[in-house]
């Protein structure tokens, strides 16, 4: 079955249950503050449309990816929204945190991951982020 994601690892399960929530944000139930609650925020009524998430490949490492498209783009995130899951391959839009607002701004800058060649995700705070 091409739909069957039994070779993929636990992670591309985890992003796709954050992109359906982030699709639907459902309202939740009294679900531990895991990467999969069902709701999004510190409670159901919050207006939130994005769980944040930082993913890090096997050897420790956090992935970074360049902020925009430009070429040469020498800045980078680590922080990203999930925009499609496909099987083992995710498709993730770059953010940016502003420390100064603590917010995220979208940005144009996807790119699609192969989930196999990860080994940890952590989740951030839920928020809102305009324009995605």
């Amino acid at each position: 079955d091409s739909n069957s994601n039994s070779n993929c690892n636990c992670i591309a399960e985890i992003l796709k249950v954050i992109n359906i929530l982030q699709n639907e944000v459902c309202p939740g139930d009294n679900c531990l503050e895991t990467c999969t609650r069902a709701y999004f925020g510190p409670s159901s009524s919050v207006d939130f449309n994005t769980r944040p998430v930082t993913l890090y490949t096997c050897d420790g490492t956090a992935l970074a990816m360049p902020i925009s498209n430009t070429p040469n783009e020498t800045e980078t995130s680590t922080i990203f929204r999930v925009e499609k899951v496909d099987g083992c391959c995710a498709t993730l839009r770059v953010l940016v945190y502003n420390a100064d607002t603590s917010t995220y701004t979208s940005t144009t800058s996807f790119f699609t991951v192969n989930t196999d060649c990860l080994c940890t995700i952590k989740c951030l705070g839920d928020t809102f982020v305009e324009g995605v």
